[in-house]
């Protein structure tokens, strides 16, 4: 408690960083498996049936009420960007399903014998920052004595119920568009060891503090058919649920993948998070890849964890330069080339395509 505060290590005092934190997909279903009959709610739009991004209610009055929440422990060493990543990260959730957010309440873990609550202020100002910046206010929150430092937000939103996006609406042909770079997680896991550059570090807090904010307007669009933001599970992972949920299937592009600066280059010093082995050994038997794919390098890429990671779109062929307009006026140009499509069933549920 006697160290000086800009001394302080956040990513010392927590076993995994981020969305990293997630639980395995395998042990996640396993955890939420019920016999249990949930009363009928037909006002319930989205709830535990799919692994969607939120839950959303209708209001009875065509909006949609969506709500979410999600906290993990530090990503990063600075206490108020801690705060401003975990708060994008949360908020990210609504826009994911296509809405607007409106408010927050906060979720602090703090180990009080451990760390002064003077760096728990900057991680709630930080958060402040970051709701300040999405429109929305930080209205109130919960907090415990913990053994390790937790932060998050619960959020709510709304959309029109027509504008509702999920995650398992995709139809054959759809075009794919991912509006962020992957590879955070080996960025994240290289600042743990002391190895990114000043450069990279700022690159590394630019991605993780970006609003997905565009998805309200994505909302807007009939042909956008399903979104998702890609996160924990990395962008395997989440395209996994994506296709499944459709009862479908997926090409990925692995050329047209965009990747944060930096990650191959830490790929090639053996610097994967933890969580990458995990998620690969969660539906590894559902990929398969064609000749020409560094399989390696996408065994590494593809299961990474994101944190705040970008909005995984599904877009009719039709709606498609309708898309790339919205993107491109976001200044998104970057992510205007589809990473692949939605196709029919095949015996694996993703094929990796060079």
């Amino acid at each position: 408690m006697n160290t000086p505060i800009q001394e302080i290590k956040l990513t010392q005092y927590s076993r995994s960083a981020g969305c990293g934190c997630k639980i395995a997909p395998a042990v996640l279903q396993e955890i939420l498996g019920s016999a249990t009959t949930q009363p009928a709610n037909t006002n319930l739009l989205v709830g535990n049936a799919t692994n969607d991004d939120a839950a959303a209610y209708d209001l009875g009055n065509g909006t949609a009420l969506i709500a979410t929440t999600d906290f993990f422990m530090p990503i990063v060493d600075d206490a108020f960007d801690f705060g401003r990543i975990a708060a994008a990260n949360a908020i990210s959730d609504v826009y994911a399903m296509g809405g607007k957010p409106i408010m927050a309440i906060a979720i602090l873990g703090w180990p009080v014998d451990k760390l002064p609550a003077a760096l728990a202020q900057q991680v709630l100002e930080g958060a402040r920052a970051m709701c300040a910046e999405a429109g929305i206010p930080l209205a109130g929150g919960h907090s415990i004595d913990s053994t390790e430092p937790i932060f998050g937000l619960s959020v709510n939103g709304t959309c029109a119920i027509s504008d509702l996006k999920k995650n398992n609406t995709a139809h054959e042909g759809d075009l794919l568009f991912l509006t962020k770079p992957i590879g955070v997680g080996i960025l994240a896991t290289a600042q743990k060891r002391g190895l990114l550059t000043p450069a990279q570090y700022e690159l590394f807090i630019k991605q993780l503090t970006q609003l997905n904010s565009i998805g309200a307007k994505l909302g807007n669009i009939p042909g956008v058919t399903a979104m998702t933001d890609v996160t924990g599970f990395g962008l395997a992972g989440h395209l996994t649920e994506m296709a499944e949920g459709a009862g479908l299937a997926a090409e990925l592009y692995y050329s047209a993948i965009p990747v944060i600066d930096g990650a191959k280059e830490y790929l090639a010093q053996r610097v994967v998070p933890d969580a990458t082995y995990r998620n690969w050994n969660a539906y590894s038997t559902k990929i398969a890849f064609e000749a020409g794919v560094d399989v390696m390098q996408a065994f590494s890429l593809l299961p990474d964890p994101q944190t705040n990671g970008g909005l995984l779109i599904a877009v009719s062929p039709a709606a498609t330069d309708e898309v790339i307009q919205l993107l491109t006026q976001h200044g998104l140009t970057n992510f205007t080339t589809p990473i692949g499509r939605i196709t029919a069933q095949a015996d694996k549920l993703i094929t990796i395509k060079a």
